[in-house]
């Protein structure tokens, strides 16, 4: 087990549920704009956010956007320790640098003491497209030792100056070196890990790269806090994190959507109401399980496990519930019917 950290009043790690993150695209320098991102993200489960600061007006704004909003806010820095500085003043909850990029060790010192000071907890993201010239000659590439050596140079530079409130990302755009390097490092080390693959790409590869790396990972028992990273609205990142959690096995905390692939006994436009389901229940909390089957025949028993359920026919389906049927309904009122009976449960 990992020891603990707390990112404003999350903890991470330690046996604490992992917990999901998100990063803004917004400009943080429009605090509007990036609060209302944050509160979106929030909604759909987000539940720590990190912004970008690229200068001082932006680290400048992170106060406003804190006093705005309720969930940790985490700032991403390279390069530039002031700016580090001026957002733990800025009262963030948690830092994301390489201390090996910010200068001397008395920046690292000053960005150390600043973090004890104020409780703020620093994330140490090592990725593959920034490793250090001399790791990259030694092990001949991105390879997951040179993520992990590269990441312990790091956490030497912190503890160095008595700074132990750390949390460790080794992220590459390889599924697999991704996967070697989280499993090396949690054999070595004792600091919470923030698990991703990233630079996935799109939607649809983005989300398969991330269900298996970070998925595989998760089934391994290995991560406290996770990003996916897509080149989409970072909404779409939340849902496919929870979508993860909830495949790993590892939290249950809204509906899970469980349908049959179409077949020849299929009468109904399964797809359509299969993705309408799915539109529907981003708003539904409950800890359920839905079938969208279709066919009448096999698909109450096929999905005897669920909580609540529809199974397609000609013209009418089936309303079912732990395998039972409810009742009879209308091809056109399976939705309706199916929603009501989630509310009432």
């Amino acid at each position: 087990m990992t020891k603990q950290i707390m990112v404003g009043s999350v903890p991470v790690g330690g046996g604490a549920p992992v917990t999901i993150q998100s990063m803004c695209s917004t400009p943080t320098q429009d605090v509007e704009a990036t609060v209302a991102q944050i509160k979106r993200l929030e909604a759909a489960g987000c539940q720590i956010i990190r912004v970008a600061v690229p200068d001082m007006e932006a680290a400048q704004r992170v106060g406003d956007i804190r006093r705005s909003i309720s969930i940790p806010l985490v700032v991403d820095i390279h390069f530039d320790y002031k700016l580090a500085l001026a957002c733990v003043e800025q009262g963030c909850d948690a830092v994301r640098i390489n201390p090996g990029n910010i200068g001397s060790s008395d920046r690292v010192a000053a960005v150390a003491g600043a973090c004890k000071e104020r409780g703020v907890p620093i994330r140490i993201g090592v990725n593959g497209g920034s490793l250090e010239k001399p790791l990259l000659e030694k092990h001949g590439g991105v390879t997951a030792q040179a993520l992990v050596e590269s990441a312990f140079s790091h956490i030497k530079l912190l503890e160095d100056c008595g700074f132990e409130d750390i949390c460790v990302s080794l992220k590459s755009s390889s599924v697999p070196v991704t996967m070697a390097a989280y499993k090396l490092m949690s054999e070595k080390s004792p600091y919470p890990l923030h698990i991703g693959v990233t630079e996935t790409g799109t939607p649809k590869m983005g989300i398969l790269k991330s269900a298996v790396g970070i998925g595989g990972l998760l089934a391994l028992g290995i991560g406290d806090t996770v990003r996916v990273s897509l080149s989409a609205d970072p909404v779409e990142e939340v849902y496919a994190a929870r979508d993860i959690l909830k495949a790993a096995g590892v939290r249950r905390d809204g509906p899970e959507l469980i349908s049959c692939p179409t077949c020849g006994r299929t009468r109904i436009d399964l797809i359509a109401l299969a993705n309408e389901v799915e539109e529907g229940l981003k708003a539904v909390d409950k800890p359920i399980t839905v079938a969208v089957m279709g066919c009448v025949v096999n698909g109450p028993g096929e999905a005897g496990a669920a909580d609540v359920g529809i199974a397609g026919g000609v013209g009418e389906g089936l309303l079912f519930q732990k395998g039972q049927i409810v009742k009879k309904v209308p091809q056109e009122h399976l939705v309706e019917e199916l929603f009501r009976l989630i509310e009432a449960l």
